[in-house]
């Protein structure tokens, strides 16, 4: 189960355009969201850790955003 709370899912979606969003569509994005969060996290780690720092870094999510 996500961490991420299914109310904040549900806005999401709706920005996006929807009128209704069913409690499973919220839970199944916010799975998803969440595990390309960490990916994207873990990559932004390595290139902290790159940069011998300890603190990840507006900067490294980006990167780590934009890298394949």
């Amino acid at each position: 189960m996500s961490e991420l709370p299914l109310a904040a899912v549900d806005r999401i979606i709706r920005k996006a355009g929807s009128g209704r969003v069913s409690e499973e569509a919220a839970a199944a994005l916010a799975e998803v969201l969440e595990e390309h969060g960490i990916k994207i996290a873990r990559k932004a780690a390595e290139y902290s850790k790159h940069a011998r720092r300890k603190t990840i870094t507006a900067a490294d999510i980006q990167l780590a955003v934009k890298s394949p």
